[in-house]
């Protein structure tokens, strides 16, 4: 009779799975390496009999799992260890300073006696902190008209071991020009010429999420050039998108 009982409970269950699960719908999360995110299930208290299972990655590897209401976090001697937190009420997965390693697919499979099992999806991207770019003028390329007070000055703005990035030019809010690459780690410099008018130049480089700045200052780099290139002293801007 138990047999039985259990074949038709299991049934139900795959029937509820068609309705209550969502394999297709994904939802995406962006975070900054060293910040901390929360992954929630939507669950205002968890039932003494729900199950609730999170996996991570191709493989669907088990990482956090909470039954009868126990807390199980299988985090030992991997790229997780001592960051996961499960939420003992709602169990939301929370991946505290986390980092570019902890890029992927997260699954939740909650399964509950009387609404089935029901899915749920999160793509993670961690973009790594941007690095403040350096603007240096090439002085071999600057040159005066006798004519003329304004001197045509060669600029480059550089970045280095960055990945997933854009890199420009911008003269006040209007776009000059731009770099972008995509997940290699390289070192990208973007040229500018121009005449050496006012303070209204910056170099950005950003990502989804965030994105620094580095203003040119005219006087100092334009006006005098030493025998080498001079680095700016920089101002930085970081926002958060």
């Amino acid at each position: 009779m138990w047999r039985v009982f259990h074949a038709f409970f299991c049934f139900c269950l795959l029937l509820l799975d068609g309705v209550f699960g969502d394999r297709d719908e994904v939802k995406s999360v962006s975070v900054t390496e060293g910040d901390s995110v929360s992954l929630n299930t939507d669950v205002t208290e968890v039932q003494r009999d729900d199950q609730i299972l999170w996996t991570f990655g191709p493989k669907e590897t088990r990482i956090a799992e909470i039954h009868r209401q126990n807390i199980y976090i299988d985090a030992t001697n991997t790229i997780f260890e001592e960051r996961l937190q499960m939420d003992n009420q709602t169990g939301s997965l929370t991946v505290r300073n986390i980092r570019t390693e902890h890029t992927g697919l997260y699954k939740l499979q909650i399964i509950n006696i009387e609404r089935g099992i029901s899915y749920k999806r999160f793509n993670v991207s961690v973009y790594a902190l941007l690095p403040v770019p350096v603007i240096t003028r090439n002085c071999s390329r600057c040159s005066s008209s006798e004519t003329s007070s304004n001197k045509n000055c060669s600029f480059l703005c550089s970045v280095v071991n960055v990945s997933a990035v854009t890199l420009s030019w911008y003269k006040g809010n209007s776009l000059l020009s731009s770099i972008s690459v995509s997940d290699l780690s390289i070192s990208l410099s973007l040229p500018l010429e121009l005449e050496c008018l006012d303070d209204s130049y910056s170099c950005v480089i950003n990502n989804p999420i965030t994105n620094r700045t580095t203003h040119l200052n005219i006087t100092e780099l334009c006006h005098t050039c030493p025998g080498t290139s001079v680095t700016l002293v920089i101002v930085v801007v970081l926002l958060k998108l």
